[in-house]
């Protein structure tokens, strides 16, 4: 890594290359986050939905393939205990949180001398979260995809976080696709990049290729800001591409549950006999089966930047390359 990529959120991290992977829902295997931290980034498994001893086993296959830090994120909306627990006794040190009172579980994580990341949309809640204790703090645009904290774009929320919180570390999410928007971040005052469209197409990413292929022919005008998708996670808006669930929704003027075309209908199955319903907030996974386009395809505007499915570790030093090149010109 070159000097104008070094942060001090790097040293923190333990990371030689500020780019942070999102947790991106069952996208989020181990070999990606793994991937992700071999390559000097910052790899995060999302197991909020998952079993204690799922976690662990992802944290364990995740810890055989890199020695390098990675992080697990979890939302504060549901049940935890017993997560959180897990991560930290597996040796987890880089816990992220989002959507609540990370007040509720700092204690903990700083207990375990682990570092405590949390997402927010605002400078209020950054406020806040750095009150309750926080670490780190990430700033979510409006342009993110996937579940949407706040209303303010990336470019406007950024520089107010990191005026708001300083000298807490910021990290810039929402809308950055490549080493132009992480070099954007860093020049706003971010101490890193925290990318989830992009690593959707990764090669170790969990997602099906009709999910690959709608990310990769989407434009940044592709995406919609609804709460279409809230099976499983009601209350919670999101971005995700315009499909056929999506506009059929639409047309029939937005009607709340259980009033929406299609409702109740399985649209996609996997092997372990799940069954996926046309609105619930599920992705389509390389496993699974039936209508998958009419899932939930989250996305951030960012999608219009990629262009091309990569290996996680090349799409992490292009990315650094490319924002390298732009801070070290003179």
């Amino acid at each position: 890594m070159t000097t104008a990529l070094k942060t001090g959120l790097c040293q923190a991290l333990g990371i030689s290359t500020p780019i942070v992977q999102a947790p991106v829902g069952s996208a989020a295997t181990a070999e990606l986050a793994a991937a992700v931290s071999q390559a000097g980034g910052l790899g995060t498994l999302a197991l909020t939905w998952v079993t204690p001893q799922e976690a662990a086993q992802r944290i364990r296959t995740t810890r055989r393939l890199t020695d390098r830090p990675f992080g697990v994120n979890l939302v504060l909306d549901f049940p935890l205990d017993h997560l959180l627990t897990t991560c930290l006794d597996e040796g987890v040190r880089i816990i992220s949180t989002f959507w609540g009172d990370p007040g509720t579980v700092n204690e903990q994580v700083h207990a375990a001398g682990a570092l405590h990341l949390h997402t927010v949309g605002s400078t209020e809640e950054a406020r806040r979260a750095v009150d309750a204790g926080v670490d780190v703090i990430v700033a979510q645009g409006w342009e993110a995809g996937g579940h949407v904290r706040g209303r303010v774009g990336t470019m406007a929320l950024v520089p107010a976080v990191v005026d708001a919180v300083h000298p807490v570390p910021v990290i810039a999410a929402g809308g950055i696709g490549d080493g132009r928007g992480l070099a954007a971040a860093l020049a706003l005052g971010a101490q890193a990049g925290w990318l989830g469209t992009r690593f959707l197409t990764a090669f170790e990413a969990d997602t099906h290729e009709t999910y690959r292929a709608a990310v990769l022919h989407a434009t940044e005008a592709d995406t919609v800001y609804t709460r279409c998708f809230d099976g499983g996670w009601p209350d919670a808006p999101h971005r995700a591409l315009r499909n056929a669930t999506l506009t059929a929704w639409e047309r029939a003027g937005r009607p709340p549950s259980p009033h929406r075309p299609g409702e109740g209908e399985t649209v996609a199955t996997t092997p372990d006999g799940g069954k996926h319903l046309r609105y619930d907030d599920m992705i389509p996974t390389a496993d699974a089966s039936g209508d998958l386009a009419a899932l939930a395809l989250y996305a951030g505007q960012a999608t219009g930047l990629v262009t091309h499915a990569a290996p996680a570790a090349e799409i992490v030093k292009t990315i650094a390359a490319q924002a390298a090149d732009i801070l070290g010109r003179e």
